[in-house]
């Protein structure tokens, strides 16, 4: 429902990460694998989680949605390390540990180098063939017939810079993945209490808005977005306030926002 309220294309997703087996990250599933049958999907489906997930799934299907006219492809996810759990031409994403009351991790989505970009007016300078270009993008110099050697520097543009965003979800503040979220350009992370209330977020495995902001500055993040408000509070500026003490850039995210990562 929430997907076709923000008209975000269901048949777009070919691949859905979740963080561990609580109902408020898996419940949503069921509805989700039946809406796609309904509507006719035939592309495969990959689902990435902890162990149990798989089976969770497939017990409901046998009871209610057995005829599946489409492949469901489980990927089961050690929450214990760090691993490079999808990877295609353009993105690489990575599991993250994170330390919560059952087996969670959060996930790191990386983009890849592109390739740089060569420019058009030295393509027709130095009449420069298609195979020669295709190793100037990737970073070779040209070599002129007369042995003249043209930088690549002179000849193309940098690409982008990869772009990078980790989502950790309900977690205890856990130092060990500042290495490898370093740098990210968003990081998302749960603060469920205010620091009035750091023994009980210890205490129910999550965050406050303060530990997420400590976090996010040891790790050099671009951005912090915070969510998983606990109920108890009824003014979630707090939030966003006492985390802009320690990291300015911080925003208290509600369903539906949108973030461009630059």
């Amino acid at each position: 429902m929430q997907l076709r309220n923000y008209r975000i294309r269901l048949g777009k997703i070919n691949h859905i990460f979740i963080s561990h087996l609580h109902g408020d990250h898996t419940f949503g599933l069921f509805g989700l694998l039946s809406s796609y049958n309904l509507l006719g999907r035939a592309e495969p489906l990959h689902i990435y989680g902890p162990d149990l997930l798989e089976e969770m799934l497939l017990d409901h299907l046998r009871y209610f949605q057995n005829d599946l006219g489409y492949d469901l492809v489980f990927h089961r996810i050690q929450c214990r390390r760090t691993s490079l759990i999808y990877e295609d031409k353009n993105i690489e994403v990575r599991s993250l540990p994170l330390i919560h009351r059952i087996p969670t991790c959060g996930f790191l989505f990386r983009e890849k180098a592109r390739e740089r970009n060569i420019l058009k007016e030295k393509i027709t300078e130095f009449n420069i063939p298609i195979r020669q270009i295709v190793q100037i993008k990737k970073g070779a110099d040209l070599v002129l017939n007369d042995g003249t050697v043209i930088p690549n520097k002179d000849l193309t543009l940098p690409p982008p810079d990869p772009r990078s965003y980790a989502y950790c979800s309900d977690t205890r503040p856990n130092e060990a993945m500042v290495p490898l979220i370093k740098n990210v350009d968003i990081l998302y992370h749960e603060t469920t209490f205010l620091d009035q209330d750091a023994k009980l977020a210890h205490e129910t495995f999550h965050s406050t808005s303060k530990q997420a902001a400590e976090l996010a500055a040891k790790a050099g993040a671009g951005r912090l977005l915070i969510g998983h408000f606990s109920s108890r509070y009824k003014d979630l500026s707090e939030f966003e306030s006492e985390a802009r003490q320690i990291f300015p850039d911080t925003i208290a995210v509600n369903d539906g926002d949108v973030f461009m990562v630059d």
